[in-house]
């Protein structure tokens, strides 16, 4: 069977370092200091979100008040990636767009929650206390939690967006598989036209907790990802990224410019015994053909113990004398989000001519690995 070629005509990011493309270019290019709050929830530092003026991408107020942080923040980057794409306006396109989203369990109220667990505390019966305040005083978005796909769901109704969706949950591994499917469709002719991301509010204290009774976390200050030895773990940011995801043909036929062609993407699952994440990537990475001398590593390395060492190894082999940056250096780890934003950042330093090509390389947390390449169109 012959496989088409997959083409990036959109990208939509926005993280700690601001918005778009050129914000993110030129972080590429500079390096410099990234900005991490080590104080709101503290001992955590965390990659705090700049400011977005919402009104650009999700106009009408009702729709951002019924989404939490999360879900505004992959709606407005998912707008970023259809504007960037020359899509916004084209009904007939959205109309053929498919969605994948990656997502997490979505953010509870914690207000609603902290105001629960008090009166629940002095409740005669406490059952039925229960069940009343859970139906009464929660939104209908937010039953247990905001519902992972309901991201997709907004993105939607705010753009407009009529064709099929689907969402995967599952950490890192997540955003791995919605690339993955998404290259797949589209080289195999299952579908010209997708929209493909993810989204993280970092600055959630419930998943801080969560991570926290893991042993993910790194306390106390910032270290570039790969020189976290003294205390391994994640320094988390909130980030979102979206691709339009095109297939060659399609894109040329309606004069799209190509930011970059994503010419594989693949992943795995080691059983995470000692040297196996290395093992897995090399693998992944191996399927890619030789990788040329001038090329670029955008990693989405956790930080977490020997994981990273591991990514490191099969990335030194793979591609001895690539540039190496870590995502989580400039705008911090994403989870879900992850990957899809290190594969728009290797796109966007391929589109701004720092490359000629680049492979980008996660390992999750827990579980999961994963691997693309992609090269100037």
């Amino acid at each position: 069977m012959n496989r088409r070629d997959v083409v990036i005509t959109g990208i939509g990011i926005a993280s700690s370092l601001g918005e778009g493309i050129e914000a993110h270019a030129a972080a590429l290019a500079a390096g410099g200091t990234p900005v991490v709050d080590t104080e709101s929830f503290e001992p955590y530092p965390v990659h705090p979100l700049l400011a977005l003026e919402l009104d650009r991408q999700i106009p009408k107020k009702s729709d951002q008040r019924q989404m939490e942080p999360w879900q505004r923040l992959g709606v407005y980057a998912a707008g970023l990636a259809l504007d960037s794409a020359g899509l916004k306006d084209d009904a007939e396109a959205k109309s053929a767009l498919q969605v994948i989203v990656a997502a997490g369990g979505g953010e509870r109220d914690h207000a609603v929650d902290s105001a629960i667990l008090s009166g629940l505390r002095g409740a005669n019966e406490p059952g039925a206390y229960l069940n009343e305040h859970l139906m009464g005083d929660l939104r209908p978005t937010l039953f247990l939690a905001q519902l992972s796909n309901l991201l997709a769901g907004n993105i939607a109704i705010v753009h407009g967006v009529t064709g099929p969706s689907r969402t995967f949950m599952g950490e890192e591994q997540a955003g791995v598989d919605a690339i993955r499917t998404a290259h797949a469709r589209i080289a195999s002719g299952q579908s010209d036209l997708m929209l493909v991301g993810g989204a993280y509010n970092a600055e959630r204290r419930d998943m801080l907790l969560l991570f926290e009774l893991g042993g993910y976390l790194r306390r106390d200050s910032f270290a570039p990802v790969f020189e976290r030895e003294d205390a391994p773990g994640l320094i988390t940011g909130s980030a979102g990224a979206f691709l339009v995801l095109e297939s060659a043909e399609r894109a040329a036929a309606r004069g799209a410019k190509a930011y970059a062609k994503l010419s594989h993407a693949g992943a795995a699952r080691s059983r995470r015994a000692p040297g196996t994440v290395e093992s897995a990537l090399t693998k992944l990475v191996g399927a890619f053909g030789a990788i040329g001398p001038d090329s670029l590593a955008i990693s989405a390395a956790t930080g977490c113990a020997g994981i990273t060492a591991e990514e490191a190894a099969a990335l030194k082999a793979a591609a001895p004398s690539a540039k190496r940056i870590a995502a989580g250096d400039l705008v911090g780890h994403g989870v879900e989000a992850a990957f899809p934003v290190s594969v728009a950042l290797a796109a966007i330093a391929l589109s701004a001519g720092q490359a000629k090509e680049a492979i980008v390389t996660g390992a999750g947390h827990w579980r999961g690995e994963g691997a693309a390449h992609l090269v100037q169109a």
